[in-house]
């Protein structure tokens, strides 16, 4: 199998390269290297550096011709959504048509593309599910579901198969704080550097985390399921800024100190997903508590 990753090099997709590599695929990666991953590149990966904004990426893929596609290159900063939209819809809207355009063009099997939770905005539900309106309230948001919409005709209009995750606030080792599931290495950057805690609004404000790891097995699921289908990607876990503190105090040992400021502009303030349908259709459920996937990322910011 040939598998193409774009962002290949970023968070979610080194752990993905890693996991495809291992089952034996050949794997090619599309990236920037605007945000890189600290993991190394296997030397048997194929890293074509280019930025997916760019039309260059249409021929790219006709050119490599994949057996499947992730769709995982993104502009994923919800504050830099609000101050530069232009930015996020060049690579979250247009960078996706290239890509999908370079996938009708090659015959790709697949694509499995990586939304997120940020389509909903502020729904009154306890807990969302797939079917839910979607009124997101950033920039970021918008340009996902946008993306979303564009991925569902292409599959009508041209038969493209297709995977769409809608992603809960994943974390894990290699992220930067800079992503919309960034506050948990800002928390660990902040304890490695013996600096406060910084919350952003009350600390009450809750979120659904889901470990890497736990979201690398159901992309590499969508390979042979799923097809068609919006599927959320989360814990069922509802925790709080404050509870997630406690947690970290708990690995760490001694208490932490916090310092709060206002809630930032384009942030919801609860967030939390039903898996049943990636149960039912991928036959995945997440392998790690929160605790755990905590233990392991701790573990590894204090060791770089």
């Amino acid at each position: 199998m040939k598998a193409l990753v774009t962002g290949g090099r970023g968070f979610v997709g080194s752990h993905l390269v890693s996991a495809l590599v291992k089952q034996g695929a050949e794997v090619h990666i599309i990236d920037n290297l605007s945000h890189c991953s600290t993991a190394s590149i296997h030397p048997n990966v194929h890293l074509h550096v280019m930025d997916i904004g760019e039309p260059q990426t249409v021929q790219r893929i006709e050119m490599l011709r994949p057996d499947l596609v992730f769709h995982l290159a993104a502009q994923v900063n919800v504050q830099r959504s609000m101050e530069d939209p232009g930015l996020d819809g060049l690579v979250n809207i247009i960078g996706t048509i290239h890509v999908l355009e370079g996938c009708r063009l090659a015959g790709v099997n697949k694509l499995v593309f990586a939304s997120s939770c940020a389509v909903y905005g502020m729904s009154e539900q306890e807990i969302l599910q797939e079917r839910d309106a979607t009124n997101p309230i950033s920039f970021y948001g918008i340009s996902k579901l946008t993306a979303e919409r564009y991925i569902q005709s292409y599959g009508q209009i041209y038969s493209l198969p297709y995977t769409i995750f809608r992603f809960a606030n994943v974390y894990g080792p290699g992220q930067s704080s800079r992503g919309e599931g960034g506050v948990i290495p800002s928390f660990l950057y902040r304890i490695q550097q013996g600096q406060p805690l910084v919350l952003y609004g009350d600390g009450e404000q809750t979120r659904d985390f889901i470990y890497v790891k736990d979201v690398v097995s159901a992309l590499v699921a969508a390979r042979d399921r799923g097809d068609g289908h919006i599927i959320q990607l989360g814990s069922s876990v509802k925790t709080s800024v404050h509870h997630l503190i406690e947690q970290l105090e708990n690995i760490h040992g001694t208490s932490l100190k916090r310092a709060y400021k206002p809630a930032r502009q384009g942030e919801i303030r609860d967030s939390l997903l039903d898996r049943q349908k990636a149960a039912k259709l991928l036959q995945w459920q997440p392998q790690y508590s929160l605790l755990q996937g905590l233990r392991e990322t701790y573990a590894h910011v204090m060791r770089s």
